[in-house]
């Protein structure tokens, strides 16, 4: 694999979640995705017959100017590290050395999507953040959290050698609970399943599981409601069993986060990601997240110094993606051979 090879060609950039999956290309160092385009993943057999087909036709529409990329990173909803890649709330199941042969490309990447959402942080403008006040400095140690289809967690580190991301499977950690109130929702959902993790209720997967469970503890009737319902009826106030379910979600979402940001001693800022917040926003921020981020006892004013942001850039794993393929053939730059 020649990694020199990548510099000044374009390179392949994915974002493959449980539901959608979407891919651009990138011009080389410092470039911005372009060309972004989504697909559903239950639309095509795997990423490469998806990628084939976004190449096809950014291809033809390029026509003589076509240039093929050479490289490729794809960040995927599941733990990676061999080479057989299965999704977890996805059907695809691939190789990524034979993704990387038929898609004839001289490297492929299969980067964790939060591992990429986490190398995307540093990179982010301000218009691509919304914060608790004052946006994070982008320094020191990170941490990303978010709710798509699942719930992904990440970290990254400054080093001396730039950034490094840690890829974890944090939204699997038990969720706890930390009134009477999210105890008994605990306990109905217990009822259920085995296991109750944060991605259990903290995730598209998981919100209309969590609105049944607080129907049941406030002795309402549960409606058969879509995460998306759940969010668009709540946000509005159309629907007060809605909107309590948002409330929750959002005040159990800021006490894991809380969470995480102490097991990482990411004091250089915690972000939030996915796809799921974006959509009640406001609500999000006028909700009980910071408050219960904050409310660690002794640990307080650890966590009041550490600020929080709303990632609104909707490609950001497309960028960390990018980030990842550059960072890789800078280092093998430094060492003279591929890494």
């Amino acid at each position: 694999m020649n990694l020199d090879a990548a510099a000044g060609q374009t390179w392949l950039v994915a974002d493959i979640g449980g539901t959608n999956a979407r891919f651009a290309l990138v011009d080389g160092p410092g470039a911005a995705p372009r060309d972004i385009h989504r697909v559903r993943c239950a639309d095509h057999p795997g990423p490469v017959e998806a990628a084939g087909a976004y190449l096809a036709e950014r291809q033809a529409a390029a026509g003589a100017a076509w240039r093929p990329p050479s490289w490729a990173a794809f960040a995927v909803a599941t733990p990676v590290g061999q080479d057989r890649i299965e999704l977890t709330n996805s059907a695809w199941s691939f190789s990524r050395a034979a993704s990387e042969a038929a898609l004839g490309l001289d490297g492929l990447l299969m980067l964790n999507d939060f591992e990429a959402l986490a190398l995307s942080l540093p990179g982010l403008a301000p218009r691509q953040l919304r914060a608790h006040g004052a946006l994070p400095s982008a320094r020191g140690t990170l941490a990303v959290l978010g709710p798509g289809t699942g719930l992904g967690v990440g970290g990254l580190l400054e080093t001396a050698h730039g950034w490094r991301a840690i890829a974890g499977e944090g939204g699997h950690a038990t969720l706890a609970a930390a009134d009477d109130f999210e105890a008994e929702v605990l306990r109905t959902v217990r009822g259920e399943f085995a296991h109750v993790s944060a991605e259990r209720l903290l995730s598209g997967i998981g919100l209309p599981t969590l609105y049944r469970a607080v129907a049941r503890v406030r002795g309402e009737t549960a409606a058969e409601l879509t995460a998306e319902d759940i969010g668009t009826r709540g946000a509005s106030g159309q629907d007060t069993l809605c909107a309590a379910t948002l409330d929750t979600f959002c005040a159990m979402l800021g006490g894991f986060a809380g969470n995480v940001a102490l097991t990482f001693g990411a004091r250089g800022g915690v972000f939030i990601g996915g796809g799921i917040v974006p959509h009640f926003a406001d609500f999000f921020f006028a909700s009980r997240f910071r408050e219960r981020f904050e409310s660690k006892g002794r640990f307080r004013a650890y966590l009041e110094a550490i600020p929080t942001a709303l990632i609104v850039e909707p490609y950001a794993a497309l960028y960390g993606a990018a980030a990842a393929i550059e960072a890789r053939r800078r280092r093998a730059g430094s060492t003279g051979h591929a890494a």
